[in-house]
């Protein structure tokens, strides 16, 4: 069994990585780069060309991740790792938002990109713009900045789990988790709704920006740490 769940943690590092590696360059270099001058002129073209292989890598990296990531939960209450543990609590928070961040790329990325590729194709063949493409394009880029912010504390919790155990380690000695769990669900949905429908229209969202994404993410990082460790 040691040999069993080591493969699978090692199987879901790998496939994280490809997640995760993907996600940040959509975030972090393509999506700057769309923006300028040289970016917009070859925006179709990689659209047509470069995206729909990346969004491939990308989509099922997110899926295997997530496979993995829930048979290594499953294994560990199988051997009575309680779900009231310090290791759970730790562990599930980063799961919950690894498990929106699946979910964000196979309901909300992926459905969104391929009208946008679909509407890249027809241009380029000669036909007309699907209207509501740039809809589209923002729709799957606002979850994709969703899923960048959520990334930092998902790794900084499921990193924790294993190399952190003083964190939520009252739960350990007895200590009730679902003080925290209550506020960490309702700070954790409030981020998701707000990358699915976002705020009021005129308002600005920190997730526009790449350096405000990443500040969003440390900033919910910071608070869902202080949740718990004041409530556990």
């Amino acid at each position: 069994m040691e040999y069993a769940e080591f493969a699978l943690r090692w199987f879901h590092f790998l496939a994280g990585v490809t997640w995760i590696g993907v996600l940040y360059y959509f975030n972090f270099i393509q999506t700057p780069f769309f923006g300028s001058e040289l970016g917009g002129s070859a925006k179709s073209a990689m659209t047509r060309g470069l995206v729909p292989n990346a969004l491939w890598w990308f989509r099922w990296g997110a899926m295997f991740t997530f496979l993995t990531g829930w048979l290594i939960v499953f294994m560990k209450l199988g051997h009575g790792v309680g779900l009231d543990s310090g290791y759970m609590t730790r562990v599930l928070t980063g799961g919950l938002m690894g498990t929106l961040m699946w979910a964000n790329v196979w309901f909300v990325i992926w459905p969104a990109q391929q009208i946008v590729i679909a509407n890249a194709e027809s241009v380029a063949a000669g036909g007309e713009a699907n209207p509501a493409a740039a809809g589209a394009g923002g729709k799957a880029g606002m979850a994709s900045r969703t899923n960048t912010l959520f990334s930092i504390p998902m790794l900084l919790f499921m990193g924790s789990a294993s190399h952190l155990p003083s964190l939520a380690g009252a739960a350990d000695a007895g200590a009730s988790v679902m003080p925290y769990w209550i506020a960490a669900l309702i700070v954790i949905l409030l981020v998701e709704v707000n990358g699915l429908i976002g705020p009021g229209a005129g308002s600005q969202k920190p997730l526009t920006t790449v350096s405000g994404t990443i500040h969003a993410g440390l900033g919910l990082t910071l608070l869902l740490l202080i949740l718990m460790i004041v409530l556990v």
